[in-house]
């Protein structure tokens, strides 16, 4: 058994790792290269830095992300309890207090007297150590060489945009309501409504923006779920009216009618005094930024306190280079954890840490490692990224990654729940049989 363990990253993948070995009785040595060395996104020096969102999707066990979350909780998942720390009103989604859960984390981390953080960057993963290597999207230009040169392909990568905060006083309320969609949750969202004028000025003015261009020698290649929303205003006028300016399932109280367009704004902290642009994640230059946005009625004076940006994100092939456990086929003592490996959004990013940690803690006793069962979303999502025919693309944990159940079920509400026992159960029977508890 070899009691030192070597995390690298100190993400939300990084900080479950450490956390599941150190809980094991490992000592870890985590390293992260903030604050000497900052990434296009991060602002802080502090571990499981949110830098896209500030809500971990839904907490519904009929969504993927909802479903993924509880298993995690049962796994003892630092970031779901400190997410639970940090909880902000959004509707169905688990909204945190950006600062408070990071803050959160990152004493949680380092008072834990198994866990030595280090402030480095790490240039080349050691070859003679179990070690996880859990950098995230923003892979430094010097690791990211070294991986390609282990895992003997190119490392691909797609750009992911943020969206933009503005200050709450400086929106006009008098331009929309609060409400959530379908009634669901209480009033979590402010609701920017547009006349069917004022969208079509929008619509055109997004589509004449001046945008941030990818440099010569790099190919802007977009997730599907985190397209910028000038990229999709560019599929259609429609486009956006069904995606993060659709009306559907908000009656205007003030006309008890559905609005043309309504922009979303969810609560940034629990004071409510910072307001994000759902789905407005956005490449074009600041100056455009604040014109176009501005269009919508509700933000003709808005103060924009992060305006949205663009980086690039690095992920490796893991159908080609991993097995079902993170650990590369070819270097047994290689974990990959995180976005990285080809897994979407900060929960799914969050779980693969854990199960890494797992197997990390398994490789050194002389254990057999594993992987949940594939009724399971964690099982289903790391089997799908691992084991994938051809070009592997990002991927968010969805129902349709799980198994259908055994019996033929209409309702797709009700098999949903099946589903979702059905994972419930086999996490919780693979923990005890493991004895992971």
């Amino acid at each position: 058994m070899r009691e030192r363990i070597v995390v690298i990253g100190g993400g939300l993948a990084g900080s479950e790792a450490a956390w599941r070995l150190a809980n094991e009785g490992f000592k870890v040595v985590l390293y992260e290269m903030r604050p000497k060395k900052m990434t296009p996104a991060h602002k802080t020096d502090k571990l499981a830095e949110l830098v896209c969102s500030n809500t971990l999707g839904n907490v519904e066990i009929t969504t993927g992300a909802g479903l993924l979350k509880a298993e995690m909780s049962m796994l003892g998942s630092l970031v779901i309890e400190a997410a639970k720390e940090a909880r902000i009103p959004a509707g169905s989604a688990l909204g945190v207090d950006r600062n408070i859960f990071a803050q959160y984390i990152t004493e949680k981390i380092e008072s834990h007297p198994n866990i030595e953080v280090v402030r480095e960057e790490v240039k080349k993963i050691p070859e003679d150590e179990i070690v996880i290597v859990a950098t995230g999207p923003l892979t430094s230009e010097e690791l990211t060489k070294h991986i390609r040169e282990l895992v003997g392909y190119d490392t691909l990568y797609f750009y992911d945009a943020i969206s933009p905060i503005v200050e709450a006083e400086s929106v006009d309320f008098s331009k929309g309501f609060w409400g959530s969609r379908y009634g669901k949750g209480r009033d979590d969202y402010f609701n920017c409504v547009l006349t069917e004028e004022e969208y079509r000025k929008f619509y055109e003015e997004l589509l004449k923006a001046e945008k941030v261009e990818p440099k010569d020698f790099e190919k802007a290649v977009y997730f599907e779920g985190c397209l910028p929303i000038e990229e999709m205003a560019r599929r259609g006028y429609q486009t956006l009216l069904f995606g993060p300016m659709k009306p559907v399932g908000l009656i205007d109280p003030r006309t008890g009618k559905q609005p043309f367009a309504v922009v979303q704004l969810r609560k940034e902290n629990k004071e409510g005094t910072l307001l994000s642009l759902v789905g407005f994640q956005t490449k074009l230059t600041y100056p455009e930024q604040k014109r176009v946005f501005r269009l919508i009625p509700a933000l003709r004076n808005a103060v924009f306190v992060r305006l949205g940006s663009i980086h690039r994100n690095t992920f490796i092939q893991s159908n080609r280079v991993l097995t079902p456990f993170l650990n590369m086929r070819k270097k047994e003592n290689v974990f990959f954890a995180g976005q990285i490996t080809g897994v979407e959004g900060y929960v799914a990013s969050a779980a693969t840490g854990i199960l890494a940690g797992i197997n990390a803690g398994r490789l050194s006793r002389g254990e057999p490692l594993i992987v949940p069962p594939e009724e399971t979303m964690l099982g289903s999502l790391v089997r799908y990224i691992t084991t994938k025919e051809g070009e592997l693309q990002p991927m968010n944990p969805v129902f349709g990654l799980l198994p259908p159940p055994g019996k033929k079920v209409r309702d797709k509400k009700r098999r949903k729940e099946l589903m979702a026992e059905r994972a419930l159960a086999k996490m919780e029977e693979w923990i005890r049989e493991n004895r992971l508890a």
